[in-house]
Order: C-alpha cells, then structure tokens, then sequence
C-alpha cells in the first residue's frame, strides 16, 4: 500500500502551521535585488541623457544669443549712418544676462562704394566663436563728398578739414497708432 505524503510545514513566530507551496509564492530577497540593480542602471541612463539634453539647451541658448548681439552690432552700424574704417574693433555686450564680447573686422569690397563688416561673437573670456555674420554697408551720398585725404569721416556728410555746411534737420519718426 502505497503511502500518501503530506505536505511538509513550517512553524511561524506566532505559532501557526504555513505550508512551504503558500511561502514559494512571494519574492525572494535575491529577486528584489536584480530588479533593484536593473532599475538603478535605467535610470542612470535616463539622467545621463538629460543632462545631456540641458547642455545642448545651454549652448543654443548661448549661440542664439551671440547671434542677436552681432545684429545688433550690424544694425547699430546701418542707423549710424557712417561709412566705416577699415580696422577691427572690439567691445562688450550683455545680453539676456550674458556677457559677451564682440570683434568688428571692417574690410573692402569689389565695389567702391560697399564696406565688408563681420562682427564675431564670443563669450566674454574665451576664444570660441559662437557667432559670426557679416553685412555690407553702402556710402551714401553725403559721405562720399567729403574731398579724399581730408581726416576721417565719423558721421554724415563732411568732416574735419572743410568747412561746415548747413545739416539737415533730423527728421522724426511718422507717428502712427497701435490697431485697435
């Protein structure tokens, strides 16, 4: 006669029988630590890959910066109205609460009448260019009558060494209202 086998069983602290089949349901403590590691390396990846994503903002965010400076270097140069030397200037600039430092480099053109500008961007203590951007300005009439070898030209129309003729009144900006 065959004998039947009964479960085998554990005692608990409170006293009560378990049986092992129940306890084989859960967890072991080497299971929970595999996919405690297996999340750890996940989201070491993860943060690894937004500190990434955050240089890169920085960066365009910095280039788009330098690149607003140097328009506005050009622009600043266009309302001036003044036929620019030929040298290279340099200067500083903040912009959205970057320091930044800007080199002019003004050069000649095939056409007489034109002016090459390039305006190079960097961040103010370094040697990386961030941006560069050129523009060409066109001598108006009123600067090309000053006589040649007569001083240098600072603003419109006839400088040091002729004598000063009427200026035109500057004329204000039209007025117009906002559309409603």
């Amino acid at each position: 006669m065959e004998r039947r086998r009964r479960p085998r069983r554990d005692h608990t602290r409170a006293g009560r029988l378990v049986n092992c089949a129940r306890r084989a349901g859960g967890f072991t403590l080497l299971e929970i630590l595999v996919a405690l590691a297996v999340l750890a390396i996940a989201l070491t990846a993860t943060a690894r890959s937004l500190g990434g994503a955050l240089d890169t903002t920085a960066a365009l965010r910095d280039r788009t910066l330098a690149r607003w400076v140097a328009e506005d270097r050009l622009a600043e140069l266009e309302l001036r109205r003044e036929w620019p030397e030929l040298d290279v200037k340099e200067g500083d600039a903040d912009m959205g609460g970057r320091a930044f430092h800007w080199r002019q480099e003004t050069g000649v053109t095939p056409a007489a009448r034109m002016r090459r500008v390039e305006v190079s961007v960097f961040l103010k203590g370094t040697d990386s260019t961030l941006a560069k951007l050129t523009g060409f300005l066109e001598q108006t009439a009123t600067q090309a009558l000053a006589p040649a070898g007569l001083g240098s030209q600072t603003g419109p129309g006839p400088q040091t060494g002729s004598q000063p003729g009427p200026q035109p009144a500057p004329q204000p900006a039209p007025q117009t209202e906002p559309p409603r």
